[in-house]
């Protein structure tokens, strides 16, 4: 995907957030529900603006830093390599924030549903794609798993983002998986993901003693 076109996709998806919170603002009670536990319960409020405007402007910060970043990396050449897949996963995070948005109006118009439950296949297929984009990724300083040891040795960093490719998706399917255990499967859900986020690091480390004994 260019990034012309990743940057259209994702502006027009943040033109409808806006665009939903003009026509449904009035609608909004104040304050508005803004977090949720691990039961999927409302746990927290804040105030309405903030709670239809943050993750609009959330989504287009972290969007400017996505477009950034390939510019000012200095391997931004490596970056070029895997260009097309990082403007894909620009848009699924775009997308991701998206639903997210979608689904803290329809709670705070009143919609019943389990938050948490809600939330997990959306997040799991988010992690499948960071796994995806982690198998692609060359040698750079912002988008990968960036340890002293994969940045210091391309062939360590080659060998630890096939394993944590492998990893993230996987706890990408686990996670979609979760929202159909009940309460377990949150628990479940972490544990994959705590294992997917530690596992390479710890891997990296030995791969470069063996590389530097």
């Amino acid at each position: 995907m260019s990034t012309k076109t990743s940057v259209i996709v994702s502006l027009c998806l943040v033109a409808v957030m806006l665009f939903a919170a003009a026509v449904l603002y009035a609608r909004l009670p104040d304050p508005m529900p803004s977090h949720w536990n691990a039961a999927g319960e409302v746990d927290g409020y804040m105030s309405k603006f903030w709670g239809v405007f943050l993750v609009p402007i959330m989504t287009i910060v972290l969007l400017s830093l996505f477009l950034v970043i390939p510019q000012i990396d200095p391997l931004k050449a490596n970056i070029a390599k895997f260009l097309g897949i990082f403007n894909g996963f620009i848009v699924a995070f775009t997308a991701y924030m998206f639903l997210v948005f979608g689904l803290i109006l329809a709670a705070a118009l009143g919609y019943q549903f389990n938050m948490t439950y809600a939330l997990l296949p959306i997040v799991g297929l988010l992690f499948v794609g960071v796994g995806y984009m982690t198998g692609k990724a060359k040698r750079n300083f912002f988008i990968g798993i960036r340890t002293p040891w994969t940045l210091s040795s391309e062939t360590v960093w080659d060998a630890t983002h096939k394993l944590g490719a492998k990893l993230f998706m996987l706890a990408g399917a686990i996670t979609i998986v979760s929202a159909f255990l009940g309460e377990a499967g949150v628990w479940l859900m972490l544990a994959a993901l705590l294992a997917a986020a530690f596992v390479p690091i710890v891997y990296s480390y030995i791969l470069w003693r063996r590389e530097n004994p």
